[in-house]
């Protein structure tokens, strides 16, 4: 049993914290049963993403293997049985769609197509270079969609940003492949051997993607808080001053990417570096102090 929730990968369930997105920005953070359908929709997801990560070990059992890290995990070391990890997946399944179905079928269709997209990966997009950290990228705007349909439900005037969508996809896509970037320099020449995509990518073509993708991200963001539509919603322009936050979040991963080996993986950096960490509660707490106490 615990070998089986090592496998669904817990620690990576901070990424579906982006749920709780469309609570915040809806200026519904203090209602308890929005709060609740949040709640619900992080679980759901979470157990979504937690069984596409056990398909991807199933799959993947024998490269994993051959990587220094990866070789631990509980399918590839042995300590779960792969025929139990199969069976493992319907029940989990199962729970996610019964959660996602209550909320709502908004929800429901986008969890399904996030889904979908995680299939293809595991079926071999996540061989194409480029494609699949794009895959990546799409499956956080998603979540950020799915945030703001489990809403609708109970709050239709709720509206989903498109500002929101261009930040959610460029800050995933530069974690995509800060991710790439990582792992090049972790596997060296053993890179194609334990990610098969990584033969088509080079440092300097990452380098560059990288410096592109974190300008896009932060470009966005500067241009969200202070478009006209987003000043008229919150009745404020202070949200500008959250920019150096995220500006010094972007540079301070540029930073772990160089320096860290850790930077392999995203959810890990979150919890373990105490400035980066730091700086994500301070801008959530800027951000719930302007939008809420203006």
């Amino acid at each position: 049993m615990f070998a089986l929730i090592e496998a669904l990968r817990p620690r990576q369930w901070t990424k579906n914290l982006l749920l709780f997105a469309g609570v915040l920005f809806s200026l519904q953070l203090g209602q308890p049963a929005m709060l609740g359908r949040a709640a619900a929709g992080f679980l759901s997801f979470s157990l979504l993403a937690g069984a596409v990560y056990l398909l991807n070990d199933l799959l993947d059992a024998d490269a994993d293997r051959l990587h220094p890290r990866k070789r631990n995990r509980p399918i590839a070391s042995g300590r779960l049985p792969a025929p139990l990890a199969w069976l493992a997946l319907l029940p989990v399944l199962g729970i996610s769609g019964a959660i996602a179905w209550w909320l709502g079928r908004g929800f429901t269709s986008v969890a399904a197509i996030y889904l979908a997209f995680n299939l293809a990966y595991s079926a071999g997009l996540k061989r194409q270079v480029l494609i699949d950290v794009f895959v990546v990228a799409i499956g956080f705007v998603l979540r950020a969609i799915a945030g703001v349909e489990l809403l609708l439900p109970v709050s239709p005037g709720t509206q989903l940003s498109p500002w929101l969508l261009v930040c959610t996809f460029f800050g995933a896509l530069f974690l995509g492949l800060a991710k790439r970037r990582r792992e090049i320099s972790n596997a060296g020449t053993d890179a194609g051997q334990q990610r098969a995509v990584l033969e088509h990518y080079t440092p300097e073509l990452l380098d560059g993607l990288l410096l592109v993708s974190a300008a896009a991200s932060l470009m966005g963001y500067a241009l969200y808080t202070i478009w006209p539509a987003t000043v008229a919603k919150f009745h404020t322009e202070a949200l500008l001053y959250t920019v150096p936050l995220v500006a010094y979040g972007i540079f301070r991963y540029l930073y772990l990417v160089r320096f860290s080996e850790s930077t392999e993986d995203p959810s890990q950096v979150l919890l373990t570096d105490r400035p980066l960490g730091v700086c994500v509660l301070m801008y959530v707490a800027a951000v719930a102090i302007i939008l809420y106490h203006p």
